[in-house]
C-alpha cells in the first residue's frame, strides 16, 4: 500500500466510521497514513488511550476501503483532478493548522493555496440586490488595492456565486469549495462558472471521492474548508440563522478574523451580519479598505512591489519584541511554515502577516515555497 492509498483509506475512515478528530489524531500520533493502517491491527501502540470503538474500526476488514481508495487514485487519474494529501507541500498551510484538517484534497484547476492574501466570502443563498452591488464594490476595489488576494466561497446559490462572479469579472483568482465529488456539480446551473475559475487561475476543491452526493451534512462540514483555507471570513449578508454564520463561527474557532457587511434595520438578510457586529463577534466592514487596512494587507501588496525591484538585506538590530519572537523561532528550529509560527509566537494572524513583511523587508527572513520561512543567517 502507498502513502497516497493509506491517506484516501484513511479520509474514508473519517468521513464514514471514525470522524475527523480521530482521523487526526491517528495520523498525527503515527505521522503518517501508512504507519496508521501499518499498524490498525494494534492501534493502541500508536494511541495508547484509544476506545475499545476506535480499535474495532481499525481492526475490522479495510478491503472495502482500499479498493475504494485505489479506484479513486484511477478516477483522479483519467479525469484531470488532482490529489493532494496532508503531508505534501502544497497542501495549505492555513487549513493544515486546524485540528479537523481534511487528510486528502481533491483540485480541480491549479492554483496557490498558500497565497498571502486570502478572503472567505459567505452569505445567505437569497442574496439581495443590496449584497450583490457590496460584493462588486468590494471585489473591484480589492483588486485596486490588493491585486493578489484570492476569494474562496462555496459555489453555492446567493452570496457565494456573487463573489466568485465578481472577482471573475475584476480578475480576481477564486477558489470554490464544494461538497460532493468531481464527478457532479451542485448546483448544476453553476458549471460555466466553475470552468471559468479553472481557466483563470483558480480552482474547485474537495474533500470527498467521486460519486459523493450533494448531502445537506456536508455542506455543513465543508464549511470549515472555506474557513481554514482563509485569513479572514467576511459575511456580506446573512438571515438570523444560516450557513454563513456557522462558517463565520467556525473561523474565529481557528483564530482567524471574522468581518460582516452592515444592513437596514429589520431586513431579514442583514439580521446576521447586525446581530454579530452587535454582539462583538465579527468586526464590522463597509468597503474593501476597511478589510485591507484591518489585515494589513497593504504591506503585502508592497512587498511584492519590492521584490519585483530587488530587496538589499539591511543589518538588523532593536527588533521589536514580535519581530523577535519569530527570529527566535526561525533561529531555534529552522525554516517553518506559517502555521508553525503562529502556534510558537502565539501572535494573532494579521500582526503575524505584517510582522513577517517587516521582516522580510529588511532582509531579515525570506519566503520559501509552500509559505515556508527561512531566517537568513
Amino acid at each position: 500500500m502507498t502513502e497516497q492509498t493509506a491517506a484516501i483509506t484513511l479520509s474514508l475512515l473519517a468521513t464514514g466510521r471514525l470522524g475527523l478528530t480521530d482521523a487526526m489524531t491517528l495520523y498525527e500520533a503515527a505521522g503518517s497514513a501508512l504507519a496508521v493502517m501499518e499498524n490498525r491491527k494494534d492501534i493502541r501502540s500508536i494511541v495508547p488511550e484509544a476506545t475499545d470503538k476506535l480499535c474495532d474500526v481499525m481492526a475490522s476488514d479495510m478491503a472495502p476501503f482500499v479498493g475504494r481508495a485505489q479506484q479513486e487514485q484511477q478516477w483522479a487519474a483519467d479525469n484531470g483532478v488532482g490529489i493532494i494529501m496532508i503531508s505534501d507541500k502544497d497542501y495549505p498551510e492555513r487549513l493544515r493548522s486546524c485540528h479537523d484538517a481534511p487528510l486528502v484534497l481533491y483540485t480541480k484547476g491549479k492554483t496557490d493555496l498558500n497565497a498571502q492574501c486570502t478572503l472567505a466570502v459567505v452569505g445567505t443563498r437569497k442574496c439581495t440586490s443590496y449584497g450583490k452591488d457590496v460584493i462588486e464594490s468590494i471585489m473591484h476595489d480589492l483588486k485596486e488595492l490588493c491585486p493578489s488576494v484570492r476569494i474562496v466561497s462555496g459555489l453555492a446559490y446567493g452570496v457565494d456565486i456573487c463573489a466568485h462572479r465578481a472577482a471573475l469579472n475584476e480578475d480576481i483568482v477564486t477558489v470554490g469549495v464544494v461538497a460532493h465529488g468531481h464527478d457532479t456539480l451542485y448546483p448544476a446551473l453553476h458549471r460555466n462558472d466553475a470552468n471559468r475559475m479553472t481557466e483563470h487561475g483558480g480552482a474547485v476543491i474537495t474533500e470527498y471521492v467521486h460519486g459523493t452526493r450533494p448531502e445537506a451534512r456536508n455542506f455543513l462540514q465543508r464549511n470549515r474548508i472555506i474557513a481554514g483555507l482563509t485569513d479572514a471570513t467576511l459575511v456580506v449578508e446573512s438571515a438570523s440563522h444560516g450557513g454563513g454564520l456557522v462558517t463565520a463561527r467556525i473561523a474565529q474557532d481557528y483564530g482567524r478574523e471574522v468581518y460582516a457587511i452592515p444592513g437596514p434595520v429589520g431586513a431579514p438578510y442583514s439580521a446576521g451580519c447586525n446581530n454579530m457586529i452587535r454582539d462583538q463577534k465579527a468586526q464590522l466592514v463597509s468597503s474593501a479598505q476597511d478589510i485591507v487596512s484591518m489585515m494589513n494587507w497593504e504591506q503585502q501588496t508592497k512587498l511584492q512591489q519590492a521584490r519585483k525591484d530587488g530587496i538589499e538585506r539591511s543589518l538588523f538590530n532593536n527588533l521589536s519584541s514580535d519581530e523577535q519572537k519569530i527570529a527566535d523561532a526561525l533561529r531555534q528550529s529552522g525554516d517553518l511554515p506559517l502555521s508553525e509560527l503562529l502556534a510558537i509566537t502565539t501572535l494573532p494572524v494579521s500582526v503575524l502577516h505584517s510582522t513577517l513583511f517587516s521582516l522580510e523587508m529588511r532582509g531579515i527572513i525570506r519566503t520559501m515555497p509552500g509559505n515556508t520561512y527561512h531566517f537568513i543567517r
